[in-house]
């Protein structure tokens, strides 16, 4: 039976093939791996403060709405300062048992109200108010994410810029004329957390001072990019 398809099709199809294959296996030489890092320091310019309540009773219905009312007026006072923004974190409860008996004597309930602003006065301040109600649980800072993505957009040059360079100074060292770039890769790392600092003196408040602020110092954070990749030194 003959063949529906044309044969000149199939053989241009062949041959575009195995030349593809070819560019493919076009072996290199003299390939070198390399790095190169760059970073910047930048100013943390978000806070973050959990507060929480923890409460017990005997009975578990009048516990929630306990803990939902000291949690409702919080949010309230809250959602007042327009620069923050609120939300509530876990809440869970759980039994109480008597020691000798095992037997549940009561139980056990936490809230948490999580705050964020790029207003550390303002912040400061409402978690002063806020604490004669609730308990602060912890504070950190961190670099948004406009500011971040600002700053890794500037290092990607200065990366491309410091692997160029390394490879020339590895390409005169071998002897070598000229490199071929084989492959590059951009890699961002946001580490280099440094913690907040608390001065002890602000916490220090007068029998008068109802909500004492105290005073943050946000610190710093590392970004920085990498360029790893690989060259092939062409040799005189």
């Amino acid at each position: 039976m003959p063949s529906r398809f044309p044969k000149a099709p199939l053989l241009f199809l062949a041959a575009t093939l195995g030349s593809g294959y070819a560019i493919a296996d076009e072996p290199r030489y003299n390939l070198i791996s390399l790095r190169a890092e760059v970073s910047n320091e930048v100013a943390q310019d978000r806070m973050h403060i959990t507060l929480y309540t923890e409460s017990q009773h005997t009975d578990p219905a009048k516990l929630a709405a306990q803990t939902t009312e000291v949690l409702n007026k919080a949010l309230k006072r809250a959602r007042q300062e327009k620069s923050v923004t609120v939300k509530t974190g876990n809440r869970s409860s759980y039994p109480v048992y008597e020691e000798k008996t095992q037997k549940i004597v009561s139980w056990r309930e936490r809230a948490e109200l999580q705050l964020e602003s790029g207003d550390f006065a303002a912040l400061s301040q409402l978690t002063g108010e806020l604490t004669q109600t609730l308990k602060l649980d912890g504070m950190y800072f961190s670099v948004s994410d406009n500011v971040r993505q600002q700053n890794e957009d500037a290092l990607y040059k200065d990366a491309v810029t410091a692997f160029k360079a390394r490879a020339q100074i590895v390409t005169q060292a071998l002897g070598g004329k000229d490199y071929k770039l084989v492959n590059l890769n951009l890699n961002s790392n946001s580490g280099g957390y440094y913690p907040p600092i608390m001065r002890a003196s602000a916490m220090k408040a007068s029998m008068q001072d109802a909500a004492p602020t105290p005073e943050v110092e946000a610190g710093t954070r590392k970004i920085s990019l990498s360029a790893d990749g690989v060259i092939e030194v062409l040799l005189r």
